[in-house]
């Protein structure tokens, strides 16, 4: 159990605030606290309290009791988060987290004509762009992290991205911040002109004196010629675009010296002279581009108003040129930039292999090539192109390709266009997450990956380093990211779990600055200083801009309230990791076999706090279905790793219980989204099944886990009497008694028990005989007892497509068990299915099931269940077992079965996927069967988790987040859809969870195939 923070009157502030305060010693706040203790940075640091604001009067009581509380002797600072997807700690401290990501999340005002929005700091960026594509304008900057990423956070790194080299940095479009000070006043900042700047010092139109005090302060730094050229020759070179070290002073210089475009255009990269004059006065001011990239340290914000970009033109063209030599790409980026293109992005061959094991990525990386000699690529550059139409787009795409070929660099250069360009674009962006597959202890570090020169001394600078990092250090690098803007994420592999690994840490740090310097460049491009980089300022910007940087975090923030230890005064960069040094950590014992991860413990710290869990629903995709509902960190896949994590391993020398790990674990669905959505491949599903035994080890199995466990028996003496069964369920009185007498919510209706005898469903065929080609049909448990129709109709359809049904001898999948936590009956059952099964199931005779989560078991668990000796076998199985989507797909890829067996009516199929199916197959067989009739149309639903997800959509406590989760996609698309559209749904809790949130009756895809054969 972790302390709490007796030293403060937290008590006494929550009756006022209006949002939610995490500080005690209950299960719920600690859980809370140590899910903040972590971002997407190595470090770790218990916050003394987690505050979720819900309105600015909330904030500025924040602010009050801070500053009250100062002289207590604690520094209760506030620590603004967004989505956590920092990556130099900036939102890991000691203080109270307060995270803006739930409430502060309105869209508050679009002005097309004007061409800007104001929104609150919560807002997604790609969020946002949802909501701005109808007036045909966007919000430029795009991080790797954009599906999660949030303007405040945007604000406070001034975060670029992949097409940063034509729509700027956040600082460039950031016209007006709006922000409570450390003296509680809500301020505004926007662009001033040098009247209205000069007012202001007079105590005209300020808020409070502390706003007037700040621009009096400027007027004097900005005024003073000596001072901006000690600026100017102090920070980065002005061509350098990526420049993010320390406060941005340089920002202000240029903009006194009238060169700063303000007005959300993007500012000027012309090199500034080192003879030019700073004017007396400064001829306009705005100080949101000092917020920008001041990491949470000066303000609290609270709205932001951007300028925005028309939408790029409609054709757009993917160069993916292949290199044998790194430095060749990096002077193949020369060239990119010479043609003009939007973007131009870098990925190594560690990350290209690395793609191989992630599942989703894998059918991303289909457009590299291998080099008839030497293999795949050392690199692939990812140089894109717009224009207006599609000649135009493919005449510069090729123009490229030809000055390429003709400066005899590179060796393939796939061309890619429209929806084809995202996949590369996808890979690209999950290259950092993909890396934390690597097994072993040594894990990517960010540490120099945030390095950036001019692009022209980009291929010198990356020779260098890499020559360095060897020889001094014994390490290789891998590459990726945004050559276009002369910035390569740069990443080691380093062990920081041992102290020789934390000293490398810090040396290559020093060594880099070192070098960055002597080219010019900045130690910290978009990811920020945080408590990472902080202490090198002053050698990167000299110690006369160092001291200059303190005051100014001492001129907006006196009592040091906002955000401390970050940018200036912070604490050594090898201080506050994650994990203890030296310790030795044995992984759990477990009943799934987690080698393949590195152990159980080894699977959980995969996790690297990048926040991909955290996507909404606008953004598509399954993982994380509570997330998506709730908005809350407690709800997401990092959330649950991070507690599993700590409670391995005593994360930050606390102790964290098991009912703190089940009070974080409850609400994930069990939808597998994780194991490919997840850039890490993080397996929530199989380890909260795998904690769950262990809690039923440590204490005892509740009635309701075993009911659902025992589905199967139960269901076979319910078909002893199915009218009985029928009667109480169809009764709705009868129904909620019965409901909650096993913790069902009485609103939710139960499915009928349909059961079908699987000796009559063999025995129905009629062309046994004459058929040479055999399938195994797997009678799921659920099939089995409430729709057995499907069975029956499946058995019909196979029957006329000429194939020979078998029903091998087999028990139930184990499915309830697992999704209830029942390891260990699961295991049973894998074992009698596997050894019943594998003389039956060949390549020529495949085992195919009709419910996913029933059958994907045989390819997902079953080998990680069984006993050495039966693995060969499992995996063998797994290798023949196919959906019933996927096994017709099949077919009719070798021809075996043809649209000619089926109507030539025109229909319309709509389909949503099971979550397992989508993570583990994909909905490209589900189309692909479902088109087989000449004139379906099939269009996949563009929906998540359904909700239901086994029993969860059952229990009283989950029901109402359960409807939640199908009204965010699912339920509306159904709705919307004509009579006369036939809804599919392959799974048996997804048909029921459309049928209780829409009264619409979904099909199985079997089911719609069957009514779609031609009649004989």
């Amino acid at each position: 159990m972790i302390a709490a923070a007796p030293q403060l009157p937290f008590a006494a502030l929550q009756p006022s605030f209006e949002g939610e305060l995490y500080f005690d010693t209950s299960t719920e706040h600690v859980a809370q606290r140590m899910l903040y203790a972590t971002d997407a940075s190595v470090y770790q640091e218990t916050p003394l309290a987690v505050a979720i604001p819900r309105t600015v009067d909330d904030i500025k009581r924040l602010v009050r009791f801070a500053k009250a509380n100062k002289s207590a002797g604690v520094q209760a600072s506030l620590i603004p988060r967004a989505a956590g997807t920092s990556l130099a700690g900036q939102v890991v401290g000691s203080g109270i987290v307060v995270d803006i990501s739930t409430h502060f999340n309105q869209i508050l005002e679009i002005n097309p004509a004007e061409r800007w929005v104001r929104v609150q700091p919560g807002v997604i960026r790609d969020d946002l762009n949802v909501a701005l594509r109808p007036h045909g304008l966007q919000f430029g900057p795009e991080t790797s992290t954009a599906s999660r990423a949030m303007i405040g956070g945007m604000i406070g790194n001034n975060s670029c991205g992949l097409h940063s080299i034509v729509w700027g940095t956040t600082r460039d479009h950031l016209l007006e911040v709006r922000a409570v000070l450390a003296d509680g006043a809500e301020v505004t900042f926007g662009h001033l002109s040098a009247d209205d700047f000069a007012a202001k010092c007079r105590g005209e139109h300020v808020v409070s004196p502390l706003e007037q005090r700040i621009y009096q302060q400027f007027q004097t730094w900005l005024s003073d010629p000596q001072l901006c050229q000690q600026i100017r020759d102090g920070y980065p070179n002005a061509n350098v675009t990526r420049r993010n070290t320390g406060y941005a002073l340089d920002a202000l210089v240029e903009q006194g010296s009238g060169r700063g475009a303000g007005g959300g255009e993007q500012a000027s990269t012309a090199a500034l002279s080192p003879q030019a004059p700073s004017p007396k006065p400064p001829a306009a001011i705005n100080l949101a581009a000092l917020i920008a990239g001041s990491e949470g340290t000066l303000c609290f914000i609270t709205e932001a108003k951007l300028n925005l970009l028309p939408l790029p033109p409609a054709h757009v063209a993917l160069v993916c040129a292949h290199f044998q030599t790194l430095r060749q790409s990096l002077e193949a980026n020369l060239v990119a930039l010479a043609h003009h293109c939007w973007a131009s992005e870098l990925v190594d061959d560690y990350i290209l292999q690395l793609t191989k094991t992630n599942a989703e990525q894998l059918r991303n990386r289909t457009f590299v090539e291998e080099h008839p000699e030497t293999g795949d690529p050392k690199a692939v550059l990812m140089v894109e192109f717009f224009d207006d139409t599609e000649a135009g787009v493919r005449a510069k795409a090729e123009a490229f390709v030809a000055s390429l070929q003709a400066a005899g660099l590179g060796y393939a250069y796939p061309i890619l266009h429209g929806d084809e360009t995202k996949k590369p674009w996808a890979l690209r962006k999950a290259g950092l997450s993909i890396m934390y597959n690597i097994p072993g202890d040594e894990k990517p570090a960010n540490v120099i990956e945030d390095c950036a020169v001019a692009p022209q001394d980009l291929p010198d600078y990356i020779d260098e380093l890499t020559r360095m990092a060897k020889e001094n250090h014994g390490l290789d690098l891998e590459y990726s990211a945004h050559a276009g803007a002369g910035e390569l994420h740069v990443l080691p592999l380093i062990n920081l779990k041992t102290t020789p690994g934390r000293e490398t840490f810090r040396a290559l740090l020093m060594d880099t600055a070192t070098l960055v310097k002597k080219y010019g460049g900045a130690l910290s491009g978009e990811h920020g200083d945080g408590r990472l980089r902080g202490e090198f300022i002053a050698f990167m910007l000299g110690p006369e801009n160092y001291e200059l940087c303190k005051a100014v975090k001492a001129l907006w923030d006196p009592d040091n309230l906002f955000n401390p230890g970050k940018v200036v005064d912070t604490p050594p960069m090898n201080e506050h990791l994650r994990y203890v040094a030296d310790a030795v950590i044995p992984q759990p014992q477990t009943r799934f076999d987690f080698s393949k991860d590195g152990g159980l413990l080894e699977l959980a710290e995969k996790c690297s706090g990048s926040g991909d869990c955290r996507k909404t629903h606008l953004s598509g995709g399954t993982m994380c279905p509570s997330y998506m509902a709730t908005r809350r960190e407690h709800d997401t896949t990092r959330a649950r790793a991070n507690m599993l994590r700590h409670y391995f391993t005593g994360g930050d020398g606390q102790t964290v219980t098991m009912d703190e790990v089940k009070d974080v674990l409850d609400l994930c669905l069990s939808c597998k989204a994780c194991q490919t959505e997840c850039p890490s491949s993080v397996d929530m599903t199989r380890m909260k099944a795998e904690f769950t035994q262990r809690l039923y080890d440590e204490r005892s199995v509740p009635l309701r886990a075993r009911l659902v466990g025992n589905f199967s028996r139960l269901m076979g003496l319910a078909s002893l009497a199915p009218w009985a069964y029928n009667a109480i369920y169809d009764t709705p009185a009868l129904r909620r008694i019965a409901n909650r007498l096993v913790g069902f919510h009485p609103d939710r209706t139960m499915p009928a028990l349909k059961p079908v005898n699987a000796q009559r469903l063999t025995a129905t065929t009629s062309k046994a005989g004459a058929m040479s080609k055999t399938v195994n049909l797997f009678l799921d448990e659920f099939t089995r007892y409430n729709d057995g129709y499907v069975a029956e109709k499946t058995a019909k359809l196979l029957d006329r497509l000429g194939y020979k049904l078998v029903i091998p001898d087999h028990a139930e999948s184990g499915r309830t068990y697992l999704s209830k936590g029942l390891v260990d009956d699961a295991r049973k059952l894998a074992i009698r299915n596997v050894t019943y099964l594998r003389d039956h199931v060949t390549a020529d005779a495949p085992l195919i099931g009709l419910e996913p989560s029933a059958i994907l078991t045989f390819r997902d668990e079953y080998p990680d269940l069984v006993p050495a000796e039966l693995k060969a076998d499992a995996r063998r199985i797994a290798q023949h077992t196919y959906l019933f989507e996927e096994w017709i797909a099949r077919e009719a890829d070798a021809g075996r079965i043809t649209p000619e067996a089926f109507t030539t009516e025109a229909r319309t199929v709509n389909v949503h996927g099971h979550c397992h199916q989508k993570a583990l197959s994909g909905m490209t067989a589900p189309t692909r069967a479902l088109s087989l009739p000449q004139h379906y149309t099939v269009e996949v639903i563009p929906s998540g988790c359904c909700g239901m997800a086994g029993s969860f959509g059952y229990e009283t406590e989950h029901y109402d987040l359960s409807m939640q989760i199908g009204e965010l996609v699912l339920f509306p698309a159904v709705r919307a859809a004509a009579s006369e559209v036939i809804v599919a749904a392959p799974g048996t809790s997804c048909r029921h969870q459309i049928k209780d949130g829409t009264g619409r009756k979904a099909l199985h895809p079997a089911e719609v195939l069957f009514e779609a054969l031609r009649q004989p």
